[in-house]
């Protein structure tokens, strides 16, 4: 019965998907409502980004200082590990995890208010492809501005270890900045990237379909919500383990 009704909601969002990439009616519409989701999708989530990058960079490089205080190992090897953990994870993974739950839950109660209150249905009735013109912009704007989020968080993150060197005399600056330099891999920055492309699709198209698909009133547009962020992480996830074998192997 549930592998049944998960089949059945996956040929949903295939279809919602289809829908959703049809050409739209007039580019000059598409184009304006795209810059205002970068805004609200983008943008607003660049405060939320500088803060736990600032912090979660400090809290790794005092971690690593913790467990490699070895004479063997060398004391650069806490800026490089810092830094593989960064670029590797934190800054991809993680970091749409984190936006799963802001990003997400604002689309699906975004366009679940509109169903509830027949927002969308007038779309239709007026002959408008209503899944394309409310979500293609969405997604479109989401996935575009992944990378900036992406390089935010790896420049603050890397920040925020540097900053634990400055302040405290754990780890000296020099060392830290030694270890940011050491067999650096510039693919990690690029899997990082590729990484964030594929979440940031399924945050922006998951979190659609459970609010286009709204049936009820208030308190199903906060459940389809909920269940867009549970489902969002869940997929990132899995994809996270797919994608790392696929770019790292």
């Amino acid at each position: 019965m549930i592998l049944t009704d998960s089949l059945a909601t996956f040929g949903r969002y295939c279809l919602f998907v289809r829908r959703v990439f049809a050409l739209p009616d007039r580019f000059k519409i598409f184009l304006k409502r795209t810059v205002q989701e970068v805004s609200k999708l983008g943008l607003d989530s660049i405060p939320l980004v500088i803060i736990i990058s600032l912090f979660i960079g400090a809290v790794i490089a005092i971690q690593m200082q913790l467990n490699i205080s070895s004479p063997l190992i060398p004391a650069y090897s806490v800026g490089l590990a810092t830094r593989e953990i960064i670029l590797l994870e934190f800054s991809n993974s993680i970091l749409c995890l984190i936006l799963a739950g802001k990003v997400g839950s604002n689309i699906a109660s975004e366009i679940g208010t509109m169903r509830v209150t027949e927002q969308i249905d007038a779309l239709e009735i007026m002959g408008v492809n209503s899944a394309n013109f409310l979500v293609l912009p969405k997604i479109v704007a989401f996935v575009g501005f992944m990378p900036v989020l992406v390089v935010l968080c790896m420049g603050t993150s890397l920040l925020g270890g540097y900053l634990v060197a400055v302040v405290t005399d754990i780890i000296t600056e020099s060392r830290y900045l030694y270890g940011l330099q050491t067999m650096f891999i510039d693919w990690y920055v690029w899997y990082s990237l590729i990484k964030s492309l594929v979440f940031g699709f399924i945050i922006a198209s998951v979190s659609s379909f459970f609010g286009y698909y709204v049936k009820g009133g208030a308190l199903q547009v906060g459940k389809a919500s909920t269940d867009a962020v549970v489902t969002s992480s869940v997929f990132i996830l899995l994809f996270d383990v797919i994608l790392t074998k696929l770019l790292l192997q």
